[in-house]
């Protein structure tokens, strides 16, 4: 096998590792929090805010509103948010945590991307700057450029429920 080939099925390797990880983590918060890793980011995002709008919300996430809207929905129905009518603006409807999804997320749902960035900072900044290169170029030529995407490691799709992902874990459940 010519060195080309060696490289390009090494960096193959690497980023199905990667997916790999990701995966991994994003089971386990299923499993043990009952939580997909989007519904964790956004129930972390309305924690850490106290209160914001889902406009306000989606935009601080890097996602869609109708992925946001999703998502709530999904947290609402758990018991891990509620919605409360702006005071000024009757239209505006704010998402608060409940004390069961502050409580979640406080005491117990670990994300991927916190380890992942505390890592990520103690690089060089030219070594920062060369992973953002390269991931970059691998996204072109995945043509995933224009991908809805947040700065968050998880796998599967965005506003999936904890059925669903449950489901594509283990098939025979």
């Amino acid at each position: 096998m010519d060195a080309k080939k060696q490289s390009c099925e090494a960096i193959l390797i690497a980023l199905r590792r990667v997916i790999r990880a990701i995966d991994q983590h994003s089971r386990k918060l299923v499993q043990s929090h009952g939580l997909t890793g989007p519904q964790a980011l956004v129930l972390n995002e309305i924690v850490r805010s106290g209160s914001l709008t889902g406009s306000r919300l989606a935009k601080n996430i890097s996602l869609s509103q109708a992925t946001v809207t999703d998502i709530v929905k999904r947290l609402e129905q758990k018991g891990l948010l509620a919605k409360k009518q702006d005071l000024v603006d009757k239209r505006k409807l704010h998402l608060l945590p409940t004390e069961q999804g502050r409580n979640l997320i406080l005491t117990s749902v670990p994300l991927l991307q916190e380890s992942f960035q505390q890592r990520l900072s103690e690089l060089k900044e030219w070594e920062q700057t060369q992973l953002l290169a390269s991931l970059q170029r691998i996204a072109e030529m995945m043509n995933a450029e224009d991908l809805d995407a947040s700065p968050l490691l998880t796998s599967g799709a965005l506003n999936a429920s904890a059925e669903a992902v449950r489901e594509a874990i283990d098939p025979s459940e």
